[in-house]
């Protein structure tokens, strides 16, 4: 399997920085995988805090994966045991083949306690505190309150197929937390949204483009239109619901 082969490379090109772990999280971690589709998100854990020498001779080595398949999808934040229980420190990663800083939230946290798939060194729970229900859900909540909330508005965002997808399954996946405590997988948050409200026609689109087989005709930009307006009005109001339930 390409995926395979592609961690394989991964891990052994990690090794000489002496790896602590290696974890995937996301639909790798959670079950909900499609190959060629899903990026493969992955934390790894090095025994010191990255240097520039440590980030040159990461972007070397996933410089030296670029031919593989699938290379585009991997993503990778580089922790280290001094810096893992910090959720607001930003860690280097690599995705969208470049390197940069970001955080681990609180939700990719829990992800790595619930359902995180150890490839490589110590399990999560021995190096990684576990995340509170309020920490969780406040993250939940402010997540889309500052930064969904406010991008409903730009309308030209939600002409791309992936703003539609993510702001629609994201929704749903805050609302399950917020209301059960429990973390879903995109295709159980795909299965909510219909409870929830959403548009049929759009969830369809969604569930369609995420799931079904075969490759699909490109949509029209009528539909691009009209689905752009339907997912943000019905975005906006049931963010809006979320956030003056949760807050």
């Amino acid at each position: 399997m390409p995926t395979d082969a592609l961690l394989d490379r991964f891990l052994a090109g990690l090794l000489p920085l002496d790896p602590v772990a290696v974890w995937a999280h996301g639909s790798l971690g959670a079950g909900d995988y499609q190959e060629g589709r899903s990026d493969l998100d992955l934390i790894a854990v090095l025994p010191r805090p990255a240097t520039a020498r440590t980030a040159w001779r990461l972007g070397l080595l996933h410089a030296r994966l670029r031919d593989a398949p699938l290379a585009g999808l991997l993503h990778c934040t580089y922790l280290s045991p001094d810096t893992v229980a910090d959720p607001a420190r930003r860690h280097l990663t690599w995705a969208h083949e470049q390197l940069f800083k970001r955080s681990v939230t609180p939700v990719t946290r829990r992800e790595l306690h619930s359902f995180g798939r150890v490839l490589h060194g110590a399990a999560p729970d021995h190096l990684l505190p576990p995340v509170p229900d309020p920490e969780l859900d406040s993250f939940v909540v402010r997540d889309q309150r500052e930064f969904w909330r406010p991008n409903v508005r730009r309308a030209e965002l939600w002409r791309q197929d992936v703003w539609v997808d993510l702001g629609l399954i994201t929704f749903a996946r805050a609302t399950v937390t917020l209301r059960e405590g429990r973390l879903i997988t995109k295709r159980e948050a795909l299965a909510e949204l219909p409870a929830l409200g959403a548009p049929a026609e759009v969830v369809e689109d969604v569930a369609e483009r995420r799931y079904g087989n075969g490759p699909r005709p490109a949509p029209t930009a009528r539909w691009t239109a009209r689905r752009a307006d339907l997912t943000r009005s019905y975005l906006g109001p049931a963010i809006d619901t979320l956030v003056a339930s949760y807050s």
